[in-house]
């Protein structure tokens, strides 16, 4: 697919699955694995060393309650454009089509107030070209330096007659000039509101808690933990 990027993604088991786990593209086998696309924003098929990071994030905030055992696959999506919970939706269904099962997809958009919105779902791009000196640099005519970060996961259940269930977090902030770590993507330049630090210069553990990330996988944790009384949870309408 032109375009594409691969996306890293977390697989659960079902029956069918089973019966299919050696044929390409098929399931991984492994007892109760919810599917997951846990991914940055980072462009190309070189993605082993951000998504180690990301899933062992997504994982150690979801902690030891959540009911499902987390695999990570790589899958190769198109770059969708549209608006944040348009991309997440098609991107879950593309995903599903090709992994022929359940599956959750995550974006991430860093949206500047001033900008009406702007990087938003194409921060990545921006990411790449500018990095986070050149984004603090993007506000600089502008008084308004507040922004929100936004992280949607999109569950789908494998059947594309079912509607694509959104879960959102957002962490609202400002665009600072660059401080700590370069490591992870754009937190040195995103500032959340009632710190005096940079995401990148929070300790893990208290970025992990007000994070738009953990906001988002609150919401999918809950519907999960749930849904989990029934084999293979579908999203509501």
């Amino acid at each position: 697919m032109s375009g594409g990027a691969y996306r890293q993604l977390y697989i659960r088991q079902t029956p069918a699955c089973r019966q299919r786990a050696m044929q390409p593209g098929a399931c991984e086998p492994g007892p109760r694995q919810l599917p997951l696309r846990a991914a940055l924003h980072t462009p190309g098929p070189a993605l082993a060393p951000a998504s180690a990071i990301c899933s062992s994030k997504v994982v150690q905030i979801l902690g030891d309650a959540f009911p499902h055992k987390l695999v990570a696959k790589k899958i190769d999506l198109p770059e969708y454009q549209g608006e944040p919970d348009e991309i997440s939706v098609q991107k879950c269904r593309e995903a599903a089509r090709q992994v022929r099962g359940p599956v959750i997809v995550e974006d991430t958009c860093l949206c500047f107030n001033a900008l009406g919105g702007l990087p938003g779902p194409y921060i990545k791009w921006f990411l790449e070209k500018l990095k986070p000196e050149g984004l603090y640099k993007l506000l600089a005519g502008f008084e308004d330096k507040s922004a929100y970060a936004l992280c949607t996961f999109a569950f789908s259940p494998g059947n594309p007659e079912e509607p694509v269930k959104l879960f959102k977090g957002q962490t609202h902030g400002l665009i600072v000039e660059p401080r700590g770590p370069r490591d992870f993507g754009w937190d040195p330049c995103f500032q959340p509101d009632g710190y005096d630090q940079t995401y990148a210069e929070l300790p893990k553990a208290v970025k992990n808690s007000i994070s738009h990330r953990y906001r988002a996988l609150s919401e999918l944790s809950t519907f999960f933990l749930q849904s989990n009384s029934t084999d293979g949870p579908s999203a509501p309408s």
